[in-house]
């Protein structure tokens, strides 16, 4: 019996080993799972489809190559890809043209009122690409642009003066949209450079022309080359301004040509997933060469620890030009657009402006939106789509970040990777990966809402995820040990300790990505059904039922609700300890 006694005494109790069982490897063991099957499940589907004919319920999929060969054995598609890449190519040139140089103007010289058009910068950004880009069809449409009418009745012609639905009218639109990101990025490039060569330049003798070309652009050319990668990689996966301007008048890219494969019948989805391998190699080939610069930038560097104090260059009477210039650019990227709305949504069908129209205003067009069917279901799953993601992505890749920066668990790199991943997948692509793979796995998604959760969720994350690896890095680990060695649990030292002082970078990451998420339309065109539409796919319905007018008012109430709602997160950002420098 004592023997007995004894050996029970040494065995551990099933309660004692629950107790000390670490509940950290569960919740690591999930995000892991999570974020691997997030990431290579749209992968691997996208390709297995690529290779297979449609499955239908009297015709099984059966393993072909005609896909590839449909797609790129004809002329039509080097015509494909070679406006795809002129009109990423032009996008990305003229945004960075337009954004530079109203960064050096910002940040270099003494130009007027400068500081209230760097606090306006934030606006554009909020303004959904498909509203800018009505908004410009209704401004420059060949037959019923207003510019266009305008000029004619002022000059006695019918020469059209602006076409919009052209390549220059698609690269002058997505340019001018994404010109303000360039503008941000270059500003915080200029921003962060020594200026003392600058300074010894300009008292050597040379011009203010000399002195931006040979110094400042060269200096700044890891971020010129960055910001160029971005703003191509953004426009040859951009949808809306191809699928409104380019399709009716048949010019194509690759993302409009996979739309149109999409809801041809019969459906085309291998021949649509053939065409999305392409545009994800390319956008896989500008993200490697973008993250390589990020990593040798330390050559270029110039901010050293010793202070410098930026100087303004002094452009005389030059100044009121570039202040003219500033108040132009404000005027064509945001009021000029938002007036186009504002006086289509105040007419009952859509008119120029005269004083006849003037008379005719009403307010009929914001009655029939807001007594609109499907508007409050579209707000709901809008405002839930976005809360919903932004809170799972920051909350997952919390984890994700601890165990890449906090731990020493091998293959961790493979994780931070899988996590980035999905920012190698356009919207279009990644919501086609999506959509197939439920159409597939009947796990009870497809058709439903949680399918477009799925979808944002994994859009979302590599954003996420770089928001917290900054916070992390600046925790010192330090504070988790003297934790452990107090008796805390990892449950309690992450929920007491890393996610408190990742606060910053949690809040700012989580109003990014609501604000981004309720903009959102390329992902999910191809995933909402009856029922689950949003914001943003209800304003392409009534684009495409021709409702110019209603969709005018619901536009106006979006960009307000939108404004408001920036100016909101500010204000909890702040209250939160997000801190602007």
């Amino acid at each position: 019996m004592e023997a007995v006694a004894q050996v029970l005494a040494n065995t551990p109790s099933r309660a004692n080993s629950w107790r000390n069982f670490d509940f950290k490897w569960v919740i690591i063991g999930i995000s892991v799972l999570v974020v691997s099957y997030l990431a290579l499940m749209p992968l691997g589907f996208l390709l297995w489809q690529s290779f297979f004919t449609p499955q239908t319920a009297s015709t099984p999929a059966v393993f072909t190559f005609a896909n590839y060969i449909d797609a790129y054995s004809t002329v039509e598609t080097l015509k494909l890809f070679f406006s795809s890449v002129t009109f990423a190519s032009g996008t990305a040139l003229f945004a960075f043209v337009v954004g530079t140089s109203l960064a050096w103007m910002n940040e270099r010289t003494n130009t007027p009122l400068k500081s209230l058009f760097f606090a306006l910068s934030i606006i554009p950004l909020i303004i959904p690409g498909i509203l800018f880009t009505v908004a410009w069809i209704l401004l420059a449409s060949p037959k019923i642009g207003i510019l266009n009418l305008l000029l004619q009745s002022w000059f006695g012609t019918d020469y059209v003066f602006f076409n919009i639905y052209s390549m220059w009218g698609m690269i002058w639109v997505d340019g001018l949209h994404y010109s303000s990101m360039a503008f941000l990025i270059m500003t915080a490039a200029f921003r962060s450079m020594d200026p003392s060569l600058e300074e010894s330049a300009m008292m050597s003798g040379a011009s203010i022309g000399q002195i931006a070309w040979h110094i400042t652009l060269k200096l700044t050319w890891p971020a010129i080359f960055a910001t160029l990668l971005i703003l191509f990689i953004r426009s040859i996966e951009s949808f809306e301004v191809p699928a409104l301007l380019g399709l009716p008048v048949g010019i194509q890219v690759f993302t409009s040509s996979i739309y149109q494969a999409i809801h041809q019948y019969p459906s085309k989805i291998g021949l649509a997933s053939s065409y999305a391998v392409t545009l994800l190699a390319i956008t896989t080939v500008g993200i490697y060469f973008q993250s390589k610069l990020s990593s040798q930038g330390g050559k270029y560097s110039t901010v050293t620890g010793k202070g410098f104090r930026p100087r303004r260059m002094d452009l005389g009477k030059w100044r009121y030009l570039t202040s003219g210039i500033f108040i132009l650019y404000f005027g064509l990227l945001v009021v000029l657009p938002f007036l186009v709305l504002v006086w289509s949504s105040l007419q009952k069908f859509y008119s120029v402006p005269s004083m006849a129209a003037v008379k005719n205003l009403t307010f009929d067009a914001y009655t029939f939106i807001l007594t609109y069917p499907t508007l409050l279901s579209a707000v709901g799953n809008s405002l839930f789509l976005a809360v919903a993601c932004a809170t799972v992505v920051m909350l997952l890749t919390s984890v994700i970040c601890w165990i890449v920066v906090k731990t020493k668990l091998p293959g961790r790199w493979i994780l931070d990777n899988l996590a980035s991943l999905p920012m190698v997948f356009p919207g279009l692509v990644l919501g086609l990966a999506i959509m197939i793979f439920y159409l597939n796995v009947n796990v009870g998604v497809y058709g439903t809402m949680w399918i477009m959760f799925i979808a944002y969720v994994t859009r979302f994350m590599p954003y996420g995820l770089r928001y917290n690896t900054t916070s992390m890095l600046q925790i010192h680990k330090e504070l988790e040990e003297s934790a452990a060695m107090s008796g805390a649990t990892w449950g309690t030292n992450f929920r007491r300790i890393i996610l408190p002082l990742l606060k910053p970078g949690l809040v700012a990451g989580w109003i990014y990505i609501v604000i981004v998420s309720i903009r959102e339309l390329s992902t999910s065109i191809l995933l909402y059904s009856p029922g689950t539409e949003v914001i943003s796919v209800l304003i392409w319905e009534l684009w495409e039922n021709g409702q110019y007018v209603e969709l005018s008012a619901l536009g106006v109430m979006f960009i307000i609700a939108l404004f408001l709602l920036v100016m909101l997160a500010q204000f909890i950002g702040k209250k939160f300890g997000v801190k602007e420098d």
